[in-house]
C-alpha cells in the first residue's frame, strides 16, 4: 500500500514503483548474494578439507547467508559507499561461533563449535574481497554515468547552491546525479541555472516533478517554510513513488560517526558528538606520524640528497627553503621544503600581488609564477618539494595529515572561527590537497580544514593518505 497526498486530504493508493530506476539495485543485490554464497561455500570446503567433517560444511552456507540478511548487508543504505557494509559483514560473521556456542550449551558437541569458530575467518577472508571488487566495478559504472541515482534537491537557493558545490567538488565515486531543483524561493532561479542545474518548479511541484523525472532520491534542505507538517507531506509524496527521502541537516560537514538518534518522549533528537581532540585520543596518530615519517626519511634519504644536488646546480641559492609557519595552538616553527624559487622570491612578492589567483582569501598563489625555477616547477607538480617536511613530522611540529600550515601573517587575519584550524597540527597532506589544493576557493579550503578538525579520526587520516597518491599523480592545483 502506498500513501498519496492530495491538496485536501490523505488517500491510500496502490502504485507500482519505477522498475527501471531500481533495476541496478536488484542486480547488484543478487550479485552480492551469489558472491556471499560462493564465499561461504569456499570456506566450508576449507573446513571440510582440514577436518573432514561435513556438518559444519553443510551448515555454513545457509547460516552465512541468513546472518548477512539479519545484519542488513544487502540494505540499500549500506551499498556502494562508506565502511558500514564491511562492518555489517564482520558483525554477521560473529553470529557463526555464537550459534555454535548455543548448540554446544545444549548438546556439549565441541566439534561444531570448533569448526564454526574457525570457519568465520575464511568466510570473511573470501567475502570481503569479493564485495570490494563488486564495489569497485559499481564505482566504475558510476564514473561512466551509469546506474546513478536521479536526485532532486528541494529547498532555498542558498542551501541548494552550497550543496551542489560540495557535491561537485567531492570527487570520487558518486551515486547521486542531481537531475534538478525545486526551489522554495523561485525568484532566485537564475542563480541555480547559472550552475547548469535545471529549476523544475517550486516545492509545491514535488509530486509532479518526481513522477515526470523518475526521481530516485529527494534531498530536502532546511528552509523557514518547511515546518513539520510540510516535511511530513513531502515524505508521503516521496513514499508514493518509492523514492528515498533525505533531510540535509542544518549543521553540515559532520561525519556520520558523530551522529546518533536519541529518542526522547517519542521525539527523535539528533545527537552530535563533540570532537575528541584529547592527547590520549591522538596518541596513536602521533605514533603513526613519527614512525612512518622516520621510515620514509630512511627510504627517501638518497633521492632527497640527489634532489638537493639538482636544486643547487639548477640555480644559485640553498637547496632547502626555510619559512616560519604556525602550528598547533599558534606555536611557530620553521618549515622545510626544497627550494623551488629564486632566492629573492619573497622580496618580489609585492610586485606580483596583482597576479594573485586567490584574491578571494588570504592565500597567495600565482599561476605561471616567474619566480619559480625550472627544477622547481617539476618539484611542485610532483610534490617532491615537500619531502623535507618529513623532518618536521619527526620533530613533532607537523603531522602526516592535517590542515595546510599557514603563514603568521595569514593567522593574524583569521576570524575566531577560522582559528579552530589551529587545534591540530598542520599536515604534509590533508583534505585540502586531495580536493584540489591551490585551485580551491578560500572559503572551500577553510570548510575542508574545519571539517577535518571536527571529524578527525584515524580512519579519516588513513583515507586521506590513501587518496594522496592519486592526487599527487593528477597534480591538480599544484603550481
Amino acid at each position: 500500500m502506498a500513501i498519496e497526498v492530495t491538496h485536501e486530504h490523505l488517500v491510500v493508493e496502490r502504485r507500482r514503483p519505477d522498475a527501471r530506476r531500481r533495476r541496478w539495485e536488484r542486480t547488484y543485490r543478487r550479485t552480492l548474494l551469489v558472491a556471499d554464497a560462493l564465499a561461504a561455500t569456499a570456506a566450508a570446503l576449507v573446513i571440510h578439507g582440514a577436518y573432514g567433517r561435513w556438518a559444519a560444511a553443510l551448515l555454513l552456507p545457509p547460516l552465512w547467508i541468513t546472518a548477512m540478511f539479519a545484519h542488513r548487508t544487502y540494505e540499500r543504505g549500506a551499498l556502494g559507499l562508506g565502511g558500514e557494509e564491511y562492518l555489517r559483514v564482520l558483525r554477521g560473521a560473529l553470529v557463526l561461533p555464537a550459534l555454535a556456542g548455543a548448540h554446544w550449551l545444549v548438546t556439549h558437541d565441541t566439534g561444531l563449535l570448533h569448526d564454526m569458530t574457525l570457519a568465520a575467518a575464511p568466510a570473511v577472508a573470501f567475502a570481503l574481497p569479493a564485495r570490494y571488487a563488486l564495489r569497485r566495478r559499481l564505482h566504475r559504472r558510476w564514473a561512466r554515468g551509469r546506474d546513478r541515482n536521479a536526485t532532486l534537491l528541494v529547498g532555498p537557493s542558498r542551501g541548494v547552491l552550497e550543496l551542489a558545490v560540495v557535491l561537485r567538488r567531492a570527487g570520487g565515486p558518486q551515486e547521486m546525479r542531481v537531475a534538478g531543483v525545486c526551489l522554495s524561493d523561485t525568484d532566485h532561479a537564475a542563480e541555480i541555472r547559472a550552475l547548469g542545474l535545471p529549476v523544475l518548479g517550486g516545492a509545491g511541484d514535488l509530486d509532479d516533478v518526481v513522477r515526470a523525472m523518475g526521481i530516485g532520491t529527494v534531498v530536502v534542505l532546511p528552509a523557514p517554510e518547511f515546518d513539520a507538517a510540510a516535511l511530513r507531506r513531502m515524505s508521503w509524496i516521496t513514499a508514493v513513488h518509492d523514492a528515498d527521502f533525505l533531510l540535509a541537516p542544518v549543521l553540515s560537514d559532520v561525519s556520520a560517526s558523530r551522529l546518533a538518534v536519541r529518542p526522547t518522549h517519542g521525539v527523535p533528537l539528533l545527537r552530535i558528538q563533540a570532537p575528541n581532540l584529547s592527547r590520549f585520543a591522538r596518541l596513536p596518530k602521533e605514533a603513526l606520524d613519527r614512525s612512518l615519517a622516520a621510515l620514509l626519511l630512511v627510504l627517501c634519504g638518497l633521492p632527497m640528497l640527489l634532489i638537493a644536488l639538482i636544486v643547487r646546480l639548477d640555480s644559485p641559492g640553498p637547496a632547502l627553503y626555510r619559512q616560519q609557519r604556525v602550528g598547533r595552538y599558534g606555536d611557530h616553527f620553521t618549515m622545510l621544503k626544497f627550494r623551488t624559487m629564486r632566492p629573492d622570491a619573497d622580496a618580489l612578492r609585492a610586485e606580483l600581488a596583482h597576479l594573485n589567483s586567490n584574491s578571494d582569501g588570504l592565500l597567495f598563489k600565482v599561476k605561471g609564477d616567474p619566480r619559480i625555477t625550472r627544477v622547481g616547477s617539476f618539484l611542485r607538480r610532483s610534490s617532491l618539494d615537500e619531502l623535507p617536511q618529513l623532518i618536521n613530522v619527526v620533530k613533532g611540529h607537523m603531522s602526516l595529515v592535517g590542515p595546510r600550515p599557514p603563514l603568521p601573517e595569514e593567522v593574524e587575519e583569521y576570524t575566531p572561527d577560522i582559528k579552530r584550524r589551529l587545534l591540530v597540527k598542520p599536515g604534509l597532506t590533508g583534505l585540502w590537497q586531495v580536493s584540489g589544493r591551490s585551485d580551491l576557493p578560500w572559503d572551500e579550503a577553510v570548510r575542508l580544514d574545519l571539517g577535518y578538525v571536527d571529524n578527525w579520526s584515524m580512519s579519516l587520516d588513513l583515507t586521506i593518505l590513501a587518496r594522496t597518491g592519486s592526487a599527487v599523480v593528477r597534480g591538480t592545483g599544484a603550481y
